[in-house]
């Protein structure tokens, strides 16, 4: 049995660094997807197809059914797993943020906090409907990336982005809204929390000050979160905060201290275990490393 997101063992924490000869982008058509038969953890956003096969993905502590054919998508540090009821068989497409940063590029193709970023919603989305367009865009970045042609990273980065806005039209179709702005397939009142913990998450608020705000009980909150989120409150709160805590990381020179007490964690050293359970690195040495090999272009505050 594979050990899952939730192993204490440590997770392989794959990097891409441009030291080390590494692309910033890949993709690659795989017969069987055994490199994700472990858990581990990359520095890259990841897309994976499943052309063939059924089976479990867990991505961090959430776990999600799924067919053929699919689009999986995965954060970057995000713990991330396959298992499958049959050899999987499909194609891996990664990017960091140094080939495109979808955070800084948000309003050119939509898709952070909806193919990445999304605490909330599903990874998946059924390609079916749009499988030619997609093939054809597959088909075009590989053979792009056999090339040693005048400016190919413009080419892959063209296709990428078509890619990414018609998988985020997609989705869109296919689940609604991002449940952050509360999604129809989820009850009423873990729509309310949502929003409550998107406009509170910063600061010492539990589980149980969500709860009262809510009229309802600790207990009926968490059995709600846990049926259609798959985690429990307090596990949501904690996501949301590392989340806006990785952003500041990333984008500002702020001190760690500074973001761990802005965040709500009074202690910096437990804030920092659990940032570093989360990527696999501390708050300092993920902020340098990204740092380094982005060349400081992340530093935008």
């Amino acid at each position: 049995m594979p050990k899952t997101a939730n192993s204490k063992s440590r997770v392989p924490l794959r990097l891409y660094d441009p030291q080390a000869g590494t692309h910033a982008f890949s993709i690659r058509p795989t017969g069987d997807l055994l490199d994700f038969a472990v858990p581990q953890k990359w520095n890259y956003f990841t897309v994976l197809w499943i052309e063939e096969g059924k089976g479990t993905a867990h991505a961090g502590l959430r776990r999600f059914g799924f067919g053929n054919p699919v689009l999986l998508f995965f954060n970057p540090y995000q713990t991330l797993l396959l298992e499958g009821d049959a050899p999987l068989t499909g194609k891996v497409l990664q990017f960091h943020a140094n080939f495109f940063c979808i955070e800084t590029h948000h309003d050119e193709v939509g898709c952070n906090g909806v193919l990445f970023n999304d605490l909330y919603g599903s990874p998946l989305i059924d390609p079916s409907a749009e499988l030619g367009d997609f093939e054809t865009l597959y088909a075009q970045m590989e053979q792009e990336c056999r090339r040693a042609e005048v400016a190919q990273s413009e080419m892959l980065l063209a296709y990428l982005k078509v890619f990414l806005i018609r998988a985020t039209r997609l989705k869109h179709l296919q689940q609604g809204s991002p449940p952050s702005g509360g999604s129809p397939h989820l009850p009423a009142i873990l729509v309310q929390f949502l929003h409550l913990l998107e406009e509170r998450f910063l600061g010492e608020r539990g589980p149980s000050d969500y709860a009262a705000d809510l009229h309802v009980s600790p207990k009926t909150l968490a059995r709600l979160a846990k049926t259609h989120l798959g985690r429990s409150v307090g596990q949501l709160i904690r996501e949301r905060k590392l989340q806006h805590a990785k952003w500041h990381l990333l984008h500002s020179r702020k001190p760690v201290k500074q973001i761990a007490w802005e965040t709500g964690f009074s202690d910096e050293y437990y804030f920092s275990r659990l940032f570093k359970r989360s990527t696999g690195m501390s708050p300092t040495r993920f902020r340098d490393f990204e740092t380094r090999i982005r060349e400081g272009r992340n530093l935008s505050i």
